[in-house]
């Protein structure tokens, strides 16, 4: 079974270091990274199962961080860091979609509890997921197939890691240049406008639902969404 993978953003290279190093030898792959800027540069370059963000860093704090990282994958848990206790600080961090907040200083045993009831609560992680039900098809993220009833059609693995985003973005906005940075590796003019390609062939292939869209939203990326009856 893979690790799961941790995203902590700690300006404080100490706490942060001893942070990385407990996660680690409890086998949760963490990467440390000292700002705001730098975290986010590192979400959109890797594929995290949870985030643990300090409120107060530089260039982009917590919540911004947060807000950001939400409006990619939405449903990432989050853990909040604070020297503060503000019942205004812990509002802002549930509005954003926290999961918890812990109050510096914190026992790393209780932080360690705090993760694994979230992973608990999370259950199913979409990123684990190898199937999906999108409106009356069945896409196979292994087989890289979509089939409806008895037919099947074999996807390209470009089409295939593009819908699974996309389905793991369900109803929410995919962000053009994470997908991009995801699976091209690069947003530069060309892959852009190689993506918008596999989007028509994927819109194509989800044609015989009517119920089904990818609409473009502008300046941002794309969202599949299921029309309901």
């Amino acid at each position: 079974m893979s690790k799961i993978k941790v995203l902590l953003a700690e300006d404080d290279v100490n706490l942060g270091s001893l942070l990385e190093q407990y996660l680690n030898a409890k086998n949760y792959a963490t990467d440390l990274y000292t700002d705001g800027d730098k975290a986010y540069n590192g979400f959109i370059s890797k594929d995290y199962d949870l985030c643990i963000l300090d409120v107060m860093m530089p260039k982009k704090d917590g919540f911004e961080l947060a807000q950001d990282i939400k409006s990619v994958k939405s449903q990432i848990p989050i853990i909040f860091l604070t020297a503060k206790a503000l019942k205004e600080d812990v509002l802002e961090g549930l509005k954003i979609g926290a999961d918890d907040y812990i109050t510096k200083p914190f026992n790393m045993e209780e932080l360690l509890l705090r993760i694994e009831a979230i992973l608990r609560r999370s259950g199913n992680k979409t990123h684990d997921k190898t199937e999906f039900e999108v409106g009356k098809f069945v896409f196979d993220t292994n087989k890289q197939t979509l089939s409806m009833g008895d037919t099947a059609t074999k996807l390209t693995t470009k089409e295939s890691e593009l819908l699974k985003l996309l389905c793991e973005n369900m109803n929410s906005v995919l962000d053009r240049n994470f997908a991009l940075k995801k699976i091209w590796k690069d947003d530069n003019y060309f892959n852009a406008r190689s993506m918008d390609v596999y989007i028509t062939k994927l819109r194509k292939h989800l044609s015989s639902d009517a119920r089904l869209q990818i609409i473009n939203s502008h300046g941002k990326g794309y969202k599949l969404i299921l029309d309901e009856e």
